[in-house]
């Protein structure tokens, strides 16, 4: 009897003392499934911000050399009214976000940070390598009939691209805009796109960009550059819940049509990139989102919001010796264009941003301080380098969208991206791929790489000498 009595209460004092293990062994797994993704974004003047997006209803602790903090909420789940949107309203529906976005700002001096269990890539002070994509969501459009292959990893080659991209081991990831593509339906009947979500919901955005960029994600902390398709009548109210470094404000957030001017323009802010040397680099990150592919007349509204926000892109490069202007729409690239007689016709950089940077910066459009511009929107890798007094362009538009025709070079006499740059060295590849920028005391290599890895062009940009060569593709 004594035994039985024993017996009961070792099973009273046991079983739920394993079933409390049992549920600390598993609260790890439940967690990680309600996490959907973790990651770094750089900020104004170096500062990083954590970011999650998690189908729990609270936030997580971030985890900063063991001292544990609960990030602030920043956008919760919801389902938006639908807004007008680009597509018709027939092929547009309200944007589902069954999801919490939370932030938390990034001490300085952290050593490791984590979340729920996943280490976070923690910035590090001096910046030597950066990875550059562009332009890497699968295209659904209806507007243009045009429908990718979302579903064959070799049509729609983000994936493959980023992980690639991510065994070269950035300090920094650079995405020059359009993340989002997949905006109307895939037609019934096509097996190359069929299952695939669209619209600008939370499942869009996880299919498009979240899921194939995971491995670059987990490489290192990220700028996000906006691009035409995260204006606020595409996937502007994705960009602000999830993309955007600065905090979300009601009115910003893409959600109603009257506070677009609000919601489509962001001021450009600068992201330090360390002392190497003798001299200080950063990034000048740029809006474009809006800007149109003709020129603005100077009483139009968005013209005078540009020329403001050039304006403190002149102040900002004045903050280091070499500048790296990051903008979605080309200045100085190019793009061509099918003719309806057959052939192509070459098109100049972007006459909306020219128009209102010669008038602060004349003929040069940058200030003296920039060395290197980099861009996406030409579905292409470009690089620029001019005997006038231009900074060198680099295109990395190439990212896994629907890839634009390559310009034939020798380039036509006479083609220019803008009167008076004299381009005197031109390269540009569809090749799906990624541009990648390395520094040390002397100067920037900056290479283009294929998905597989292999070399496509390089270039040294060294005392505002550019040095390119091509490689056989």
């Amino acid at each position: 009897m004594r035994l039985n009595i024993l017996s009961s209460i070792a099973r009273q004092l046991v079983l739920p003392c394993l079933a409390m293990l049992t549920a600390c062994s598993t609260a790890p797994l439940l967690q990680e499934q309600k996490l959907q993704t973790a990651w770094l974004v750089k900020t104004e003047q170096g500062q990083t911000v954590a970011r999650v997006i998690t189908e729990d209803t609270v936030c997580p602790s971030l985890l900063q050399d063991g001292v544990a903090s609960i990030m602030q909420q920043r956008a919760v789940a919801g389902t938006m009214p639908q807004r007008k949107t680009a597509s018709p309203a027939d092929k547009s529906k309200a944007s589902v976000f069954p999801v919490l976005t939370c932030d938390a700002t990034l001490h300085a001096t952290t050593q490791r940070a984590s979340i729920d269990g996943h280490d976070l890539p923690v910035p590090k002070p001096v910046i030597r390598k950066i990875v550059v994509i562009g332009d890497t969501g699968c295209r659904l459009k209806s507007n243009d009939d045009y429908f990718q292959s979302c579903n064959d990893s070799e049509k729609w080659a983000f994936r493959t691209m980023a992980n690639t991209a991510a065994s070269f081991n950035p300090d920094l990831v650079v995405h020059v805009g359009d993340y989002h593509y997949r905006e109307n339906a895939c037609p019934e009947g096509n097996k190359e796109c069929a299952g695939s979500p669209w619209g600008y919901g939370w499942d869009t955005w996880q299919a498009d960009f979240f899921a194939p960029a995971a491995a670059l994600l987990k490489a290192a902390p990220w700028v996000v550059v906006r691009g035409n398709h995260e204006s606020c009548a595409r996937a502007g109210q994705g960009w602000w819940r999830f993309m955007d470094p600065r905090p979300l404000q009601k009115g910003r957030d893409c959600n109603l049509e009257q506070y677009d001017l609000t919601g489509d323009y962001s001021p450009p802010y600068a992201v330090p990139l360390g002392k190497l040397g003798d001299g200080q680099a950063q990034l000048l990150v740029f809006d474009s989102s809006k800007a149109p592919g003709k020129a603005l007349a100077k009483d139009e509204q968005a013209y005078q919001i540009y020329k403001k926000q050039f304006g403190l892109v002149n102040q900002l490069s004045e903050g280091a010796d070499f500048n790296i202007f990051l903008s979605h729409h080309p200045v100085l690239g190019l793009a061509a264009e099918k003719k309806k007689s057959g052939g192509l016709d070459v098109r100049p950089g972007n006459p909306a941003m020219q128009g209102v940077m010669q008038d602060l910066n004349a003929s040069r459009l940058f200030p003296a301080g920039i060395q290197v511009a980099l861009a996406g929107h030409v579905h292409l890798f470009e690089a620029l380098t001019f005997s006038s007094n231009h900074p060198v362009q680099f295109v990395s538009g190439n990212g896994g969208s629907s890839l634009d025709m390559a310009i034939p070079t020798p380039l036509a006499a006479g083609a220019t991206p803008y009167p008076g740059a004299h381009t005197d060295f031109f390269s540009n590849s569809n090749e799906v791929g990624f541009t990648l920028l390395e520094r040390d005391e002397q100067g920037w290599k900056i290479q283009a790489w294929n998905k597989q890895g292999k070399l496509m062009t390089q270039c040294q940009v060294q005392d505002k000498k550019n040095i390119c060569k091509d490689f056989a593709h």
